[in-house]
């Protein structure tokens, strides 16, 4: 079957992961006839208007675009009905979609965990910072619970020790684009949830960012740097005030440092925490791009 002859979709995604999946389904015989987003919206010092990443790849791909400021608003309902779709296919919107479009059409969420361990905002980093061995993809039925349909297919997917959200999100976008037209596809039966075991991955905070060496352990930390880089970042306060961003650490003995003393020595700082000792590998001064420490270090000497 050629793209474009399977059953008529239309997709609702923001994020890059939606934009990433987009392009999967767009290769398939489910190719959306409509891509609806998120409103552009500012970024940087600037505050310059952006369109979401899933803007971007709609436009890339020659999709119709749609960006209401309401999905759920009467002129965004007409809109997707005039495309007739049988399926909508939803993935990281960022937005509640209610009644009575809820109900209107058959709608899939891709979600990046397994469900019901997971659900919410931020899954992937969620998973990375419990230390958890493995996560993956759901597909499920959209319904007005958080996350909490039946779910349709799942696919697993390894976190490896050197695992950061972006190599881990990379390989969760494939899974999650071949799951999904898997499932359009196949049409499985989806199975409820099981409520007792379900976790909830609330939105990251901007005190998730930073690291606290005298509240956690090395190890604790060096998940918290895995888990937001190299999208959100992680930081540590600076004596004198400023953050140093921290982008990758390896966790060391802990040499007779005192939780938060930071030892400035080649080959790279290190530092003490709570339990054990981060060495730091790559970081990120105010106002820099991201630096090899070694680096870093020798831009502090006179």
């Amino acid at each position: 079957m050629e793209p474009g002859e399977g059953s008529r979709t239309v997709y609702v995604g923001t994020s890059a992961f939606a934009a990433a999946v987009l392009r999967r389904l767009h290769d398939s015989p489910y190719r959306p006839s409509l891509v609806v987003t998120r409103p552009d919206s500012p970024h940087g010092r600037g505050r310059k208007l952006r369109p979401p990443p899933a803007a971007q790849a709609a436009v890339e791909l020659g999709l119709e675009l749609f960006q209401p400021e309401s999905i759920n608003a009467d002129a965004a309902r007409e809109t997707i009905a005039s495309h007739r779709p049988e399926t909508v296919c939803v993935c990281a919107y960022g937005a509640l979609i209610k009644e009575p479009l809820l109900s209107e059409y058959r709608m899939l969420n891709v979600h990046p965990s397994l469900l019901p361990r997971w659900r919410g905002a931020a899954p992937i980093e969620r998973a990375i910072l419990a230390g958890d061995k493995r996560t993956g993809v759901s597909i499920m039925v959209v319904t007005a619970g958080l996350d909490s349909g039946p779910v349709c297919a799942q696919a697993a997917e390894e976190i490896l020790p050197d695992d950061d959200y972006g190599t881990l999100s990379a390989r969760l976008e494939r899974v999650g684009g071949e799951l999904l037209v898997q499932a359009l596809g196949e049409q499985p039966d989806c199975a409820e949830q099981t409520e007792d075991e379900a976790t909830y991955a609330g939105k990251l905070t901007p005190e998730d960012r930073r690291l606290d060496p005298f509240a956690a352990s090395a190890a604790e930390l060096a998940l918290r740097v895995r888990a937001l880089t190299p999208h959100i970042g992680a930081y540590l306060d600076q004596p004198g005030g400023g953050r140093l961003g921290v982008n990758k650490v390896r966790e060391v003995p802990g040499r007779g440092l005192v939780p938060g003393e930071l030892l400035l020595e080649p080959p790279r700082p290190v530092l003490g925490c709570a339990h054990g000792a981060l060495e730091l590998l790559v970081v990120q001064p105010p106002g820099k791009r991201p630096m090899p420490t070694e680096d870093y270090l020798r831009g502090l000497r006179p």
